[in-house]
């Protein structure tokens, strides 16, 4: 029964358009996203330009002699540091490995019992919630510095990550997508027989898919581009973003590694969303999800 549920609360609408609209639409999302994608390609160029066709005036939108000098001068500069590159970008997977899927967790399993029961205080929490979306994160800057001394973790991981699995914007959208799950879906599963668990785990999270991907592409960002800030003193400790940003501070002699810096950075992000934009698209339309 909850298989037939969910296959018929998964069938795609297919839309009543003609060839020739659809062709016009196409052709307009193109021109714009030929023009969306300008900057990418800028840095890609850049990331390829020697020095010379870097300063030259007017600049050069497209390189003309492409170098892999900046690469090497870049990977020169970090094998002759005394933390290993491999040390960095370790730190890095820990901090956005740990810290994205820990908030997806987090946010989706305090968000199922806020969309689907009733309990005493879930308005005021969601409230709660809703009002933190208020705030800046330069303005909980020094009572999120003040917790993490108290609980003994400055110049730590977990001086990142933990606040990291507290960002209200997961909870809220997690919420507000469960809402849209047919409570009869839900029934139908307990009596078969699954319990909570087993229904959150089964049901609900296949079917916000769309949510937590987003949350991921919102969430990864963010922590690879950490540089622990004031919460991580120690180099062993550094991350990718910051180890690749003191390269950058020698002048304009390392402008050419500094656009290599850029277009590794911005790589794995950008990766990332092409591999999940089809479900995050989903987010941005409206699923018809009744109960």
């Amino acid at each position: 029964m909850v298989l037939k549920m969910m296959a018929v609360f998964r069938t795609p609408r297919k839309l009543n358009r003609s060839f020739a609209v659809s062709l016009m639409l196409f052709a307009f999302l193109a021109l714009f996203g030929a023009f969306m994608a300008l900057p990418l390609i800028y840095a890609v160029n850049n990331a390829f330009k020697p020095l010379d066709e870097l300063f030259i005036f007017p600049p050069r939108f497209f390189v003309v002699n492409p170098t892999m000098e900046n690469f090497y001068d870049l990977f020169a500069l970090m094998g002759s540091s005394w933390v290993p590159l491999s040390r960095y970008i370790a730190n890095t997977l820990l901090i956005t490995i740990v810290g994205t899927a820990g908030h997806i967790l987090l946010a989706s399993a305090a968000a199922y019992p806020l969309a689907k029961y009733r309990f005493p205080g879930s308005s005021a929490l969601f409230s709660i919630v809703v009002l933190s979306l208020m705030f800046s994160p330069h303005v909980t800057a020094i009572p999120n510095y003040m917790m993490m001394s108290w609980l003994g973790w400055i110049n730590t991981h977990a001086s990142i990550i933990v606040p990291s699995l507290a960002f209200p914007l997961g909870l809220f959208l997690m919420k507000q997508f469960m809402e849209q799950i047919p409570d009869a879906l839900l029934e139908a599963a307990k009596i078969d027989g699954a319990s909570e668990y087993r229904i959150y785990w089964s049901i609900v999270m296949p079917n916000v898919k769309p949510a937590w991907l987003t949350l991921m592409i919102l969430q990864f960002p963010m922590l690879w581009g950490s540089d622990g800030g004031s919460f991580i003193y120690s180099e062993n400790l550094k991350t990718l973003h910051y180890a690749l940003g003191q390269i950058t501070l020698g002048g304009i002699a390392r402008a050419g590694v500094g656009a290599a810096v850029a277009l590794i950075l911005m790589i794995v992000p950008i990766t990332l969303f092409v591999i999940s934009q089809s479900s995050v698209m989903q987010t941005m339309a409206t699923s018809g999800m009744k109960d």
